[in-house]
Protein backbone atom coordinates (compact mmCIF):
# COMPACT_ATOMS: atom_id res chain seq x y z
CA UNK A 1 0.00 0.00 0.00
CA UNK A 2 2.83 2.41 0.79
CA UNK A 3 4.31 1.93 -2.68
CA UNK A 4 0.94 2.64 -4.27
CA UNK A 5 0.52 5.81 -2.23
CA UNK A 6 3.91 7.13 -3.27
CA UNK A 7 2.97 6.79 -6.91
CA UNK A 8 -0.64 7.94 -6.63
CA UNK A 9 -1.78 11.12 -4.92
CA UNK A 10 -5.20 10.68 -3.35
CA UNK A 11 -5.27 14.05 -1.60
CA UNK A 12 -4.68 12.26 1.68
CA UNK A 13 -1.84 14.35 3.11
CA UNK A 14 -1.91 17.79 4.68
CA UNK A 15 -0.66 20.59 2.44
CA UNK A 16 0.26 24.19 3.04
CA UNK A 17 -0.87 24.93 -0.50
CA UNK A 18 -4.52 24.11 -1.15
CA UNK A 19 -6.00 23.74 -4.62
CA UNK A 20 -9.64 24.71 -4.31
CA UNK A 21 -11.03 23.91 -7.75
CA UNK A 22 -10.68 21.77 -10.83
CA UNK A 23 -12.47 21.56 -14.17
CA UNK A 24 -14.41 18.51 -15.32
CA UNK A 25 -13.94 17.33 -18.92
CA UNK A 26 -16.23 14.83 -20.65
CA UNK A 27 -15.33 13.22 -23.98
CA UNK A 28 -18.95 12.42 -24.84
CA UNK A 29 -19.80 16.12 -24.60
CA UNK A 30 -16.73 17.22 -26.64
CA UNK A 31 -15.54 19.50 -23.85
CA UNK A 32 -12.23 21.32 -24.21
CA UNK A 33 -10.39 24.66 -23.89
CA UNK A 34 -8.67 26.48 -26.74
CA UNK A 35 -6.35 29.46 -27.15
CA UNK A 36 -4.78 30.85 -30.35
CA UNK A 37 -1.70 32.94 -29.44
CA UNK A 38 -1.51 36.20 -31.35
CA UNK A 39 2.30 36.12 -31.41
CA UNK A 40 4.92 33.41 -31.07
CA UNK A 41 6.95 32.81 -27.95
CA UNK A 42 9.84 30.44 -27.39
CA UNK A 43 9.18 27.41 -29.57
CA UNK A 44 12.25 25.48 -28.42
CA UNK A 45 11.88 25.51 -24.64
CA UNK A 46 8.79 25.15 -22.45
CA UNK A 47 7.48 23.34 -19.36
CA UNK A 48 3.89 22.30 -18.70
CA UNK A 49 2.66 21.12 -15.30
CA UNK A 50 -0.85 19.87 -14.56
CA UNK A 51 -2.75 17.60 -12.21
CA UNK A 52 -5.20 15.16 -13.80
CA UNK A 53 -7.71 12.62 -12.49
CA UNK A 54 -8.95 10.18 -15.11
CA UNK A 55 -12.53 8.91 -15.12
CA UNK A 56 -12.60 6.86 -18.34
CA UNK A 57 -9.96 4.38 -19.42
CA UNK A 58 -9.17 2.56 -22.64
CA UNK A 59 -9.49 5.57 -24.91
CA UNK A 60 -6.82 7.73 -26.52
CA UNK A 61 -7.02 11.18 -24.98
CA UNK A 62 -5.21 14.50 -25.01
CA UNK A 63 -4.47 16.64 -21.99
CA UNK A 64 -2.54 19.34 -23.91
CA UNK A 65 -1.70 19.78 -27.54
CA UNK A 66 -1.15 21.99 -30.57
CA UNK A 67 -2.43 21.13 -34.03
CA UNK A 68 -1.97 23.45 -37.02
CA UNK A 69 -4.86 25.03 -38.92
CA UNK A 70 -2.97 27.50 -41.10
CA UNK A 71 -1.28 25.08 -43.48
CA UNK A 72 1.94 24.71 -41.48
CA UNK A 73 1.44 20.95 -41.60
CA UNK A 74 2.82 18.37 -39.21
CA UNK A 75 5.91 20.42 -38.46
CA UNK A 76 4.12 22.07 -35.54
CA UNK A 77 2.19 19.17 -33.99
CA UNK A 78 2.78 18.50 -30.29
CA UNK A 79 0.42 16.39 -28.21
CA UNK A 80 0.59 14.61 -24.90
CA UNK A 81 -1.94 12.47 -23.09
CA UNK A 82 -2.88 8.80 -22.80
CA UNK A 83 -3.01 5.96 -25.30
CA UNK A 84 -5.93 3.58 -25.74
CA UNK A 85 -4.03 1.08 -23.57
CA UNK A 86 -3.59 3.73 -20.83
CA UNK A 87 0.10 4.50 -21.25
CA UNK A 88 1.30 8.08 -21.11
CA UNK A 89 2.51 9.31 -24.48
CA UNK A 90 3.78 12.38 -26.23
CA UNK A 91 3.45 12.92 -29.97
CA UNK A 92 5.90 15.30 -31.62
CA UNK A 93 5.82 16.31 -35.27
CA UNK A 94 4.96 13.10 -37.20
CA UNK A 95 6.10 10.52 -34.63
CA UNK A 96 5.70 9.49 -31.01
CA UNK A 97 8.48 10.88 -28.87
CA UNK A 98 7.69 8.46 -26.05
CA UNK A 99 5.16 5.95 -24.82
CA UNK A 100 5.68 4.64 -21.31
CA UNK A 101 5.76 1.00 -20.36
CA UNK A 102 3.83 1.95 -17.26
CA UNK A 103 0.04 2.27 -17.45
CA UNK A 104 -2.06 4.80 -15.53
CA UNK A 105 -5.39 3.27 -14.57
CA UNK A 106 -6.06 4.51 -11.06
CA UNK A 107 -9.28 6.52 -11.40
CA UNK A 108 -9.37 7.25 -7.67
CA UNK A 109 -6.10 9.20 -7.73
CA UNK A 110 -4.67 12.44 -9.05
CA UNK A 111 -1.54 12.29 -11.23
CA UNK A 112 0.88 15.20 -11.42
CA UNK A 113 2.36 15.40 -14.92
CA UNK A 114 5.29 17.65 -15.85
CA UNK A 115 6.45 17.71 -19.47
CA UNK A 116 9.61 19.62 -20.37
CA UNK A 117 10.85 20.13 -23.91
CA UNK A 118 14.16 21.92 -24.48
CA UNK A 119 15.55 21.32 -27.97
CA UNK A 120 18.61 23.49 -27.20
CA UNK A 121 20.09 20.59 -25.19
CA UNK A 122 23.10 18.95 -26.87
CA UNK A 123 22.00 15.45 -25.81
CA UNK A 124 18.86 14.25 -27.61
CA UNK A 125 17.45 12.40 -24.59
CA UNK A 126 17.62 15.64 -22.59
CA UNK A 127 15.44 17.44 -25.14
CA UNK A 128 12.32 15.73 -23.81
CA UNK A 129 11.61 14.76 -20.21
CA UNK A 130 8.44 13.78 -18.36
CA UNK A 131 7.85 13.34 -14.63
CA UNK A 132 4.74 11.79 -13.09
CA UNK A 133 4.22 12.39 -9.39
CA UNK A 134 7.75 13.72 -9.11
CA UNK A 135 9.41 10.64 -10.63
CA UNK A 136 11.07 10.87 -14.04
CA UNK A 137 9.76 8.34 -16.54
CA UNK A 138 12.69 6.45 -18.09
CA UNK A 139 11.14 3.14 -19.19
CA UNK A 140 9.50 3.51 -22.59
CA UNK A 141 7.85 1.08 -24.98
CA UNK A 142 8.45 3.68 -27.67
CA UNK A 143 11.36 6.11 -27.48
CA UNK A 144 11.80 8.56 -30.36
CA UNK A 145 13.76 11.23 -28.54
CA UNK A 146 16.74 10.70 -30.85
CA UNK A 147 14.61 12.09 -33.68
CA UNK A 148 14.22 15.48 -32.01
CA UNK A 149 16.57 17.86 -33.79
CA UNK A 150 18.93 20.24 -32.03
CA UNK A 151 17.26 23.67 -31.75
CA UNK A 152 14.16 22.30 -33.46
CA UNK A 153 11.05 24.47 -33.27
CA UNK A 154 7.80 22.98 -31.97
CA UNK A 155 4.20 24.08 -32.25
CA UNK A 156 4.05 25.00 -28.58
CA UNK A 157 4.05 28.79 -28.12
CA UNK A 158 3.48 29.20 -31.88
CA UNK A 159 0.51 31.01 -33.42
CA UNK A 160 -1.57 27.83 -33.74
CA UNK A 161 -4.50 26.52 -31.67
CA UNK A 162 -3.41 25.34 -28.21
CA UNK A 163 -6.00 22.96 -26.81
CA UNK A 164 -6.57 21.41 -23.40
CA UNK A 165 -8.68 18.26 -23.40
CA UNK A 166 -8.47 17.49 -27.14
CA UNK A 167 -5.99 17.60 -30.02
CA UNK A 168 -8.18 17.98 -33.08
CA UNK A 169 -11.64 19.46 -32.72
CA UNK A 170 -13.18 16.04 -33.28
CA UNK A 171 -10.99 13.40 -31.67
CA UNK A 172 -8.88 12.33 -28.68
CA UNK A 173 -11.05 14.00 -26.05
CA UNK A 174 -10.14 13.68 -22.37
CA UNK A 175 -12.54 12.48 -19.66
CA UNK A 176 -11.77 13.43 -16.09
CA UNK A 177 -10.66 16.39 -14.01
CA UNK A 178 -7.75 18.81 -14.43
CA UNK A 179 -6.36 21.22 -11.88
CA UNK A 180 -3.55 23.72 -11.29
CA UNK A 181 -2.31 23.96 -14.89
CA UNK A 182 0.94 25.91 -15.29
CA UNK A 183 2.51 26.45 -18.70
CA UNK A 184 5.93 28.16 -18.75
CA UNK A 185 7.09 29.71 -22.04
CA UNK A 186 10.89 29.81 -22.46
CA UNK A 187 12.03 28.02 -19.29
CA UNK A 188 13.03 24.44 -18.58
CA UNK A 189 11.62 23.81 -15.11
CA UNK A 190 11.82 20.88 -12.71
CA UNK A 191 8.91 19.05 -11.02
CA UNK A 192 10.05 20.52 -7.70
CA UNK A 193 8.95 23.93 -9.00
CA UNK A 194 5.36 22.64 -8.81
CA UNK A 195 5.35 19.87 -6.19
CA UNK A 196 7.21 18.29 -3.32
CA UNK A 197 7.44 15.05 -1.37
CA UNK A 198 5.59 14.93 1.94
CA UNK A 199 8.16 14.24 4.66
CA UNK A 200 5.93 11.88 6.66
CA UNK A 201 4.20 9.80 4.01
CA UNK A 202 6.48 10.09 0.98
CA UNK A 203 3.47 11.10 -1.13
CA UNK A 204 4.00 13.68 -3.87
CA UNK A 205 1.89 16.80 -3.22
CA UNK A 206 1.33 20.18 -4.89
CA UNK A 207 3.07 23.41 -4.09
CA UNK A 208 2.55 26.90 -5.47
CA UNK A 209 4.61 27.81 -8.52
CA UNK A 210 6.49 31.03 -7.82
CA UNK A 211 8.34 31.74 -11.07
CA UNK A 212 7.63 33.76 -14.20
CA UNK A 213 5.54 32.53 -17.16
CA UNK A 214 7.00 34.05 -20.31
CA UNK A 215 5.11 35.44 -23.31
CA UNK A 216 2.61 32.63 -23.91
CA UNK A 217 2.68 31.13 -20.42
CA UNK A 218 -0.52 30.75 -18.46
CA UNK A 219 -1.94 29.51 -15.18
CA UNK A 220 -5.43 27.98 -14.99
CA UNK A 221 -6.74 27.64 -11.44
CA UNK A 222 -10.47 27.36 -12.36
CA UNK A 223 -11.37 29.61 -9.42
CA UNK A 224 -14.16 31.47 -11.22
CA UNK A 225 -17.02 29.26 -12.36
CA UNK A 226 -18.16 32.02 -14.68
CA UNK A 227 -14.73 32.23 -16.35
CA UNK A 228 -13.13 28.77 -16.25
CA UNK A 229 -10.75 29.66 -19.08
CA UNK A 230 -9.30 32.69 -17.30
CA UNK A 231 -5.50 32.90 -17.08
CA UNK A 232 -4.39 33.81 -13.54
CA UNK A 233 -0.70 34.23 -14.38
CA UNK A 234 -1.06 37.94 -15.07
CA UNK A 235 -0.56 37.42 -18.82
CA UNK A 236 -4.27 37.37 -19.69
CA UNK A 237 -3.65 34.41 -21.98
CA UNK A 238 -7.24 33.30 -21.58
CA UNK A 239 -8.80 30.18 -23.10
CA UNK A 240 -12.09 29.90 -24.95
CA UNK A 241 -14.57 27.39 -23.53
CA UNK A 242 -15.96 24.72 -25.85
CA UNK A 243 -19.03 23.00 -24.38
CA UNK A 244 -17.73 23.79 -20.90
CA UNK A 245 -20.03 25.69 -18.54
CA UNK A 246 -19.96 27.03 -14.99
CA UNK A 247 -21.41 23.71 -13.82
CA UNK A 248 -18.17 21.99 -14.87
CA UNK A 249 -16.26 23.62 -12.01
CA UNK A 250 -15.47 21.03 -9.34
CA UNK A 251 -14.02 20.99 -5.82
CA UNK A 252 -12.49 17.55 -6.40
CA UNK A 253 -8.77 18.41 -6.35
CA UNK A 254 -5.32 16.95 -5.55
CA UNK A 255 -5.54 18.44 -2.06
CA UNK A 256 -9.10 17.22 -1.38
CA UNK A 257 -9.97 14.13 -3.38
CA UNK A 258 -13.69 13.24 -3.48
CA UNK A 259 -15.34 9.91 -4.15
CA UNK A 260 -16.69 9.21 -7.62
CA UNK A 261 -18.32 6.12 -9.16
CA UNK A 262 -15.82 3.27 -9.38
CA UNK A 263 -14.99 2.66 -13.05
CA UNK A 264 -12.63 -0.24 -12.29
CA UNK A 265 -15.07 -2.85 -11.05
CA UNK A 266 -15.26 -6.05 -13.03
CA UNK A 267 -18.67 -5.32 -14.55
CA UNK A 268 -17.66 -1.90 -15.89
CA UNK A 269 -18.16 -3.07 -19.49
CA UNK A 270 -21.86 -3.49 -18.74
CA UNK A 271 -22.19 0.09 -17.50
CA UNK A 272 -21.83 3.50 -19.08
CA UNK A 273 -20.17 5.79 -16.53
CA UNK A 274 -19.70 9.40 -17.59
CA UNK A 275 -19.79 13.08 -16.56
CA UNK A 276 -16.79 12.98 -14.26
CA UNK A 277 -17.79 9.47 -13.09
CA UNK A 278 -21.03 10.76 -11.56
CA UNK A 279 -23.56 9.41 -14.10
CA UNK A 280 -24.29 5.72 -14.55
CA UNK A 281 -26.60 3.75 -16.83
CA UNK A 282 -26.45 0.17 -18.05
CA UNK A 283 -25.07 -0.40 -21.53
CA UNK A 284 -27.63 -3.06 -22.37
CA UNK A 285 -29.95 -5.74 -21.02
CA UNK A 286 -27.60 -7.25 -18.45
CA UNK A 287 -29.99 -7.76 -15.52
CA UNK A 288 -29.12 -6.27 -12.16
CA UNK A 289 -25.69 -4.62 -12.00
CA UNK A 290 -24.15 -2.94 -8.96
CA UNK A 291 -21.29 -0.52 -8.60
CA UNK A 292 -19.75 1.35 -5.67
CA UNK A 293 -18.07 4.65 -4.92
CA UNK A 294 -14.28 4.44 -5.22
CA UNK A 295 -13.53 5.53 -1.65
CA UNK A 296 -14.54 3.15 1.15
CA UNK A 297 -14.56 3.57 4.94
CA UNK A 298 -14.46 1.46 8.10
CA UNK A 299 -15.73 4.13 10.49
CA UNK A 300 -17.48 7.52 10.46
CA UNK A 301 -20.69 9.20 9.34
CA UNK A 302 -21.07 9.91 5.63
CA UNK A 303 -23.65 11.46 3.31
CA UNK A 304 -24.29 11.42 -0.44
CA UNK A 305 -27.18 12.22 -2.80
CA UNK A 306 -28.50 10.49 -5.91
CA UNK A 307 -31.00 11.68 -8.49
CA UNK A 308 -32.92 9.44 -10.86
CA UNK A 309 -32.50 10.53 -14.45
CA UNK A 310 -35.23 10.70 -17.08
CA UNK A 311 -36.93 7.31 -17.63
CA UNK A 312 -35.04 5.73 -14.73
CA UNK A 313 -36.73 2.84 -12.94
CA UNK A 314 -35.79 -0.33 -11.06
CA UNK A 315 -33.07 1.43 -9.06
CA UNK A 316 -31.66 0.51 -5.67
CA UNK A 317 -29.50 2.93 -3.67
CA UNK A 318 -27.61 2.33 -0.44
CA UNK A 319 -24.32 1.03 0.91
CA UNK A 320 -22.33 -2.09 0.10
CA UNK A 321 -19.23 -3.95 1.19
CA UNK A 322 -16.50 -2.62 -1.09
CA UNK A 323 -15.03 -6.02 -1.98
CA UNK A 324 -18.38 -7.77 -2.45
CA UNK A 325 -17.77 -8.97 -5.99
CA UNK A 326 -20.84 -11.21 -5.91
CA UNK A 327 -23.10 -8.15 -5.89
CA UNK A 328 -21.41 -6.58 -8.91
CA UNK A 329 -22.35 -9.32 -11.33
CA UNK A 330 -26.06 -9.71 -11.99
CA UNK A 331 -27.30 -8.82 -8.52
CA UNK A 332 -28.47 -5.90 -6.40
CA UNK A 333 -27.46 -4.51 -3.02
CA UNK A 334 -28.54 -6.72 -0.11
CA UNK A 335 -29.44 -9.72 -2.26
CA UNK A 336 -27.16 -12.22 -0.52
CA UNK A 337 -27.69 -13.84 2.85
CA UNK A 338 -24.82 -14.13 5.30
CA UNK A 339 -24.05 -13.65 8.98
CA UNK A 340 -23.26 -9.94 8.81
CA UNK A 341 -25.09 -8.61 5.71
CA UNK A 342 -22.97 -7.35 2.85
CA UNK A 343 -25.07 -4.28 2.10
CA UNK A 344 -28.43 -2.54 2.27
CA UNK A 345 -30.44 -1.01 -0.53
CA UNK A 346 -33.53 1.22 -0.83
CA UNK A 347 -35.65 0.16 -3.81
CA UNK A 348 -37.38 2.66 -6.08
CA UNK A 349 -40.31 0.49 -7.12
CA UNK A 350 -41.82 -0.38 -3.72
CA UNK A 351 -40.00 1.75 -1.14
CA UNK A 352 -38.67 -1.41 0.60
CA UNK A 353 -35.23 -1.90 2.06
CA UNK A 354 -33.25 -4.99 1.06
CA UNK A 355 -30.70 -6.61 3.35
CA UNK A 356 -29.28 -10.09 3.89
CA UNK A 357 -31.44 -11.64 1.18
CA UNK A 358 -34.65 -10.28 2.69
CA UNK A 359 -36.72 -7.10 2.50
CA UNK A 360 -39.18 -4.95 4.40
CA UNK A 361 -41.34 -1.85 4.00
CA UNK A 362 -39.57 1.35 5.00
CA UNK A 363 -40.54 4.37 2.91
CA UNK A 364 -41.96 5.87 -0.25
CA UNK A 365 -41.35 4.81 -3.80
CA UNK A 366 -39.26 7.16 -5.91
CA UNK A 367 -38.95 7.87 -9.60
CA UNK A 368 -37.28 10.07 -12.25
CA UNK A 369 -36.48 13.52 -10.84
CA UNK A 370 -36.46 12.48 -7.18
CA UNK A 371 -33.33 13.05 -5.09
CA UNK A 372 -32.42 10.36 -2.57
CA UNK A 373 -30.10 11.13 0.33
CA UNK A 374 -28.20 8.27 1.94
CA UNK A 375 -26.77 8.69 5.44
CA UNK A 376 -24.32 5.99 6.52
CA UNK A 377 -23.21 5.65 10.14
CA UNK A 378 -20.35 3.20 10.79
CA UNK A 379 -19.40 3.04 14.46
CA UNK A 380 -16.03 2.09 15.91
CA UNK A 381 -17.64 -0.90 17.71
CA UNK A 382 -18.50 -2.46 14.35
CA UNK A 383 -22.19 -1.58 14.23
CA UNK A 384 -23.52 0.24 11.18
CA UNK A 385 -26.77 2.01 10.24
CA UNK A 386 -28.30 3.51 7.12
CA UNK A 387 -30.93 6.20 6.65
CA UNK A 388 -32.58 7.40 3.47
CA UNK A 389 -34.38 10.59 2.52
CA UNK A 390 -36.60 11.41 -0.45
CA UNK A 391 -36.46 15.03 -1.61
CA UNK A 392 -35.25 16.12 1.82
CA UNK A 393 -37.73 14.09 3.91
CA UNK A 394 -36.20 11.27 5.95
CA UNK A 395 -38.19 8.07 5.60
CA UNK A 396 -39.86 6.27 8.50
CA UNK A 397 -39.29 9.36 10.73
CA UNK A 398 -35.55 8.72 10.67
CA UNK A 399 -33.36 11.35 12.32
CA UNK A 400 -29.69 10.74 11.48
CA UNK A 401 -28.68 13.97 13.25
CA UNK A 402 -29.86 12.61 16.59
CA UNK A 403 -27.86 9.45 16.30
CA UNK A 404 -29.50 6.45 14.68
CA UNK A 405 -33.19 7.07 15.47
CA UNK A 406 -35.28 4.72 13.29
CA UNK A 407 -32.30 4.12 11.00
CA UNK A 408 -31.82 0.61 9.69
CA UNK A 409 -29.16 -1.63 11.20
CA UNK A 410 -26.83 -2.90 8.52
CA UNK A 411 -25.45 -5.66 10.72
CA UNK A 412 -27.25 -8.97 10.68
CA UNK A 413 -26.30 -11.27 13.51
CA UNK A 414 -22.79 -10.02 14.19
CA UNK A 415 -20.89 -6.74 14.31
CA UNK A 416 -18.24 -6.05 11.69
CA UNK A 417 -15.17 -7.09 13.61
CA UNK A 418 -12.60 -7.16 10.82
CA UNK A 419 -12.77 -3.53 9.72
CA UNK A 420 -14.73 -4.40 6.59
CA UNK A 421 -14.70 -1.52 4.14
CA UNK A 422 -18.09 -0.13 3.10
CA UNK A 423 -19.16 2.61 0.75
CA UNK A 424 -22.12 4.02 -1.17
CA UNK A 425 -23.55 1.80 -3.89
CA UNK A 426 -25.94 1.90 -6.85
CA UNK A 427 -27.85 -1.01 -8.37
CA UNK A 428 -29.67 -0.59 -11.67
CA UNK A 429 -31.76 -3.02 -13.72
CA UNK A 430 -33.03 -1.05 -16.71
CA UNK A 431 -30.89 0.10 -19.64
CA UNK A 432 -33.08 3.18 -20.10
CA UNK A 433 -32.44 6.00 -17.66
CA UNK A 434 -29.83 5.97 -14.95
CA UNK A 435 -28.59 7.52 -11.74
CA UNK A 436 -26.84 10.85 -11.24
CA UNK A 437 -24.58 10.77 -8.18
CA UNK A 438 -23.34 13.61 -6.01
CA UNK A 439 -20.63 12.76 -3.50
CA UNK A 440 -19.90 16.46 -3.00
CA UNK A 441 -16.90 17.14 -5.24
CA UNK A 442 -18.82 17.44 -8.50
CA UNK A 443 -22.57 17.60 -8.91
CA UNK A 444 -23.84 14.92 -11.25
CA UNK A 445 -27.10 16.87 -11.30
CA UNK A 446 -27.94 20.55 -10.94
CA UNK A 447 -28.00 21.65 -7.30
CA UNK A 448 -30.29 24.62 -6.79
CA UNK A 449 -29.85 25.35 -3.08
CA UNK A 450 -26.30 24.42 -2.12
CA UNK A 451 -25.50 22.86 1.27
CA UNK A 452 -22.07 21.86 2.56
CA UNK A 453 -21.19 19.70 5.54
CA UNK A 454 -20.05 21.10 8.87
CA UNK A 455 -16.44 21.26 7.63
CA UNK A 456 -17.50 23.32 4.61
CA UNK A 457 -17.01 20.52 2.05
CA UNK A 458 -19.41 19.31 -0.59
CA UNK A 459 -22.32 20.92 -2.40
CA UNK A 460 -25.64 19.18 -1.86
CA UNK A 461 -29.28 19.88 -2.65
CA UNK A 462 -30.46 19.23 0.92
CA UNK A 463 -28.99 19.93 4.34
CA UNK A 464 -26.35 17.43 5.40
CA UNK A 465 -27.45 15.77 8.67
CA UNK A 466 -25.57 17.04 11.70
CA UNK A 467 -22.45 14.98 12.29
CA UNK A 468 -22.34 13.57 8.73
CA UNK A 469 -19.78 14.48 6.09
CA UNK A 470 -19.02 14.37 2.37
CA UNK A 471 -16.82 11.43 1.40
CA UNK A 472 -13.52 13.19 0.66
CA UNK A 473 -9.95 12.85 1.88
CA UNK A 474 -9.91 15.94 4.09
CA UNK A 475 -12.95 14.64 5.94
CA UNK A 476 -11.42 11.17 6.14
CA UNK A 477 -8.39 12.66 7.87
CA UNK A 478 -10.56 14.40 10.46
CA UNK A 479 -13.70 12.28 10.78
CA UNK A 480 -12.82 8.80 9.49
Amino acid sequence: METLQRLHNRGSVSTVYDIDNSCKFEADNTEYLERDPSSAGNRKTFTTSMWVKRTELGQASTIFGVYPTSGAGNTTVVQFGFTSDDKFQCGFQTFYVVQTNRVFRDTSAWYHIVVRIDTTQSTATDRFKVWINGVEETSFSTDGRASIGLNQDTGINFTEPHRIGVLLSNSWYFSGYMADINHIDGSAKSPTDFGETDEDSGIWKPKKYAGSYGTNGFYLDFESSGSLGADSSGNSNNFTLNNIAAADQATDTPTNNFATINTLQGNASKLIISNGATDIVKSGNHGWQTTNANIAVSVGKWYAEFKLDTSASLIMLGVNQADNEAAWYGSHIGAYSNSTAQGMGYYSQNGYFYRNGGSGAIGSTYTAGDIIGIAFCYNSNGTAFMGMSKNGTWQNSQDPSSGTTNMLGLNYGNAFTNNEMYTFAISTHQDAGGVLANFGGFDGFTVSSGNSDANGYGNFEYAVPTGYYALCTKNLAEEG
